[in-house]
């Protein structure tokens, strides 16, 4: 990690429109937790609906998207990429900060949000708040490492993002049994799941299939655009 990219890129990455972004959709999931809150005689299905639905399945998607494709999609659009190119620094590097500050600022605002939401809406009972929490952390790295790559491989990495995030696994995978094999969400309701038992949260992956591959997809992003950010300078030397 350099910290010189990380403070830059960290700088960039708040000081934009984008910084409301980050406020609003970790606000929405307390201000609705904070009103549901005691409101319902089920309040354990109540509770799942909410961090699985809106945390898990809207929350961390979202900011992984916003956060992932930030971190260096607008310096690639803009050319300013070129001066961090320039620089005596190996490119699998540069993305390994820039991927190490997008998980950090999509902790920071999915992690405590949906714990505390958690904590609302249900206590500690059954493992639920902590089960979602744990699932939040290892999809929030996916997400980040997935739309990172985007980033760098495409000039429309927030269509493409948007298109995997609420038509695959939103739509596709509500409704197709297969696609959600492939969705991070549900590899990460496989971690809650593991974390607060089956009887309190409920998964169609199972936990043997999720970790591998939410590992594959984290580190294979990462690979494939320490690659195709080489190439980018490459091409810039020819």
């Amino acid at each position: 990690m350099n910290p010189t990219v990380a403070r830059l890129t960290l700088r960039g990455l708040l000081g934009r429109r984008r910084g409301l972004v980050l406020l609003v959709v970790p606000a929405l999931l307390l201000l609705v937790s904070a009103i549901a809150s005691g409101s319902s005689a089920d309040a354990h299905g109540l509770t799942v609906r909410i961090l699985g639905q809106l945390g898990l399945g809207t929350l961390v998607p979202v900011l992984g998207l916003v956060v992932g494709t930030g971190v260096i999609a607008t310096e690639i659009d803009d050319g300013s990429i070129v001066y961090l190119l320039a620089k005596p620094l190996p490119r699998w590097r540069i993305i390994t900060t820039k991927l190490t500050v997008a998980i950090g600022v999509t902790w920071l605002f999915s992690v405590v949000p949906t714990l505390l939401a958690g904590l609302l809406l249900y206590g500690t009972r059954d493992g639920v708040a902590l089960g979602y929490t744990v699932a939040v952390l290892v999809a929030g790295a996916a997400y980040s490492a997935l739309f990172l790559l985007l980033g760098v491989v495409t000039r429309h990495a927030v269509v493409a993002g948007l298109g995997y995030a609420l038509i695959w696994e939103s739509a596709v995978g509500n409704f197709v049994e297969g696609a959600r094999t492939l969705s991070i969400q549900q590899w990460g309701r496989a971690v809650a799941e593991a974390v607060a038992g089956d009887t309190a949260i409920g998964a169609d992956v199972s936990l043997a299939a999720a970790v591998p591959l939410l590992l594959v997809v984290t580190v294979g992003a990462t690979v494939l655009a320490s690659v195709k950010l080489a190439g980018l300078t490459l091409a810039g030397e020819e």
